[in-house]
């Protein structure tokens, strides 16, 4: 399914026809040449012993997040509870090299990842799966846990320190030593470039216009509609969310980390708090909900309509919610301080937990428990997952739009720092282009405020996930050494040989 971004603005020189007139120039000019590109990522392939087809993408995807789950010996699960002492700082050395810390490499991370797939894509998944799916998408959100283990840590582990004490990171420099390590260096050059463009795409379409265009149309609507002071001034929303973004990224990941720490927690706060009120308001309905959940994800048409779902519309919709595989947040969590790259897997491991099994089951709790879903329903996507709350929480649309907006925010934070060490990684590590990809970075947000791109945003979306198609390959190439080095680090654990400061 194709994003659909609808927005109400102008451009700064521009009237609302000269607008709409610019929109449909760049749509005309620039579809013909993405289509296929799009239409290639997200071709469908039968899907085995079942009467429906997905996306092959996204079966990628899930097959890699099995194997490695089977491979590394069910690490996802074994691995849970030293994850969360490890982001509680019980292992943290201050004078290990690296720029933040195990929490703020996490939150920088979930700010990549928290966002409107847990509000919109959660919705899309049970309209069209039934409840079912909701089963189906917290399975994927296991699964995915492993694949980001290995990926994160394989970041951490062939990340460069450059002179002045910064980290560079992620699937560009592990796709590059690593396979050279292992006899390909042709080949692992070629695949971290071709990761590196897909990356720069992605972090200015999918993480940044996408993002600016939907917080703008949520403002516009809880401040009046067509009636909004900003209704027609898309360009001064983008321009200011720019500024705003443009003063934190200037100070690099430490900034965006100092910021994202903050941030991430309150909106987590903020959304599920107002979540957990509804489900305690139906209480009452909640054991029946998962009964609806559980039996519906077994049933011939949820086992069909839960996988079509939670999986092509939880992952194709919303490419940002779980990002298992992508590769992305491996550029974040590189800039660690630690010596102990597996020790950055583990941390890891919590994203699509709390992204996926938490946050996205919360909100379709909230949608089945109030009785939105039924069927007929025409709602969807946020449209629906804000009807469910202001079922019960007359005021919830108003949180909403400020949960959008800071989604929004921090999703910028993140894509902003993917985006330039992929850039960085292409024309090199200098001041200058830095400044270069920033300055063009808070450009694309009022770009992104002020237009609607349809063919321009599919093409991000796709730019994702071909990001994940060069990853995987990779990281089947390198998690082998992973798995040699998780045991290593497992034997020196147990032994004590590893120091716990603290708890």
């Amino acid at each position: 399914m194709k994003r659909i971004m609808t927005t109400a603005g102008l451009s700064l020189f521009a009237s609302s026809a000269s607008a709409a007139g610019i929109d449909e120039a760049i749509n005309e000019i620039v579809a013909p040449i993405v289509n296929p590109f799009v239409g290639m990522i997200f071709s469908s392939v039968p899907l085995p012993f079942l009467d429906a087809e997905a996306p092959w993408i996204v079966m990628w995807l899930v097959v890699a997040a099995i194997v490695f789950t089977l491979y590394l010996g069910f690490i996802n699960v074994r691995g849970f509870t030293h994850a969360i002492r490890l982001v509680k700082g019980d292992y943290t050395d201050p004078k290990e090299p690296g720029e933040v810390s195990h929490f703020q490499a996490l939150a920088t991370a979930l700010s990549g990842t928290v966002g409107l797939g847990n509000i919109a894509g959660v919705a899309v998944a049970i309209s069209i799966g039934g409840a079912g799916a909701t089963f189906w998408m917290i399975l994927a959100g296991l699964l995915g846990m492993s694949t980001k283990f290995v990926e994160c840590a394989l970041g951490v582990k062939y990340r460069n320190t450059n002179p002045d004490g910064s980290v560079s990171g992620g699937p560009m420099y592990y796709l590059s030593k690593g396979l050279a390590n292992k006899g390909n260096p042709a080949f692992g050059r070629t695949l971290a470039v071709l990761f590196s463009v897909c990356a720069v795409g992605g972090a200015l379409g999918g993480g940044n216009m996408f993002q600016a265009n939907q917080a703008f149309k949520q403002v516009v609507g809880v401040t009046g509609g067509d009636m909004s002071f900003f209704a027609d001034k898309g360009w001064l929303f983008g321009l200011i969310m720019a500024v705003i973004v443009g003063v934190v990224i200037i100070g690099g990941i430490k900034s965006i980390a100092k910021v994202t720490e903050k941030v991430v927690p309150f909106m987590a706060i903020v959304y599920v708090g107002a979540a957990l009120i509804i489900i305690l308001m139906h209480i009452d309905q909640v054991g029946a909900a998962f009964g609806a959940i559980f039996n519906g994800a077994f049933t011939g048409e949820g086992v069909a309509g839960g996988v079509i779902g939670a999986m092509i519309q939880g992952f194709k919709r919303a490419a940002f919610s779980n990002e298992a595989g992508v590769g992305s947040a491996a550029i974040a969590h590189s800039a660690v301080k630690t010596k102990e790259h597996m020790s950055e897997g583990f941390v890891s491991l919590l994203e699509p937990f709390i992204d996926t099994v938490v946050i996205c089951t919360m909100t379709a709790l909230v949608i089945i428990i109030t009785g939105q879903l039924y069927e007929g329903q025409e709602l969807s996507g946020v449209a629906l997952t804000s009807a469910a709350f202001e079922a019960s929480l007359s005021w919830f649309p108003l949180v909403l739009a400020v949960a959008v907006v800071l989604f929004a925010f921090s999703t910028m934070l993140s894509w902003s720092y993917y985006g330039l060490k992929a850039w960085t990684y292409l024309f090199g590590e200098s001041k200058r282009a830095e400044m270069i990809f920033k300055i063009m970075f808070c450009c694309f947000v009022v770009i992104g405020a002020s237009m609607n791109l349809g063919p321009v945003i599919d093409f991000s979306d796709a730019m994702i996930f071909a990001m994940a198609l060069v990853n995987i390959v990779g990281l089947y190439r390198l998690v082998p050494e992973i798995k040699a080095d998780m045991n290593d680090y497992l034997a020196r654990l147990e032994s004590g040989a590893i120091q716990r400061y603290k708890g």
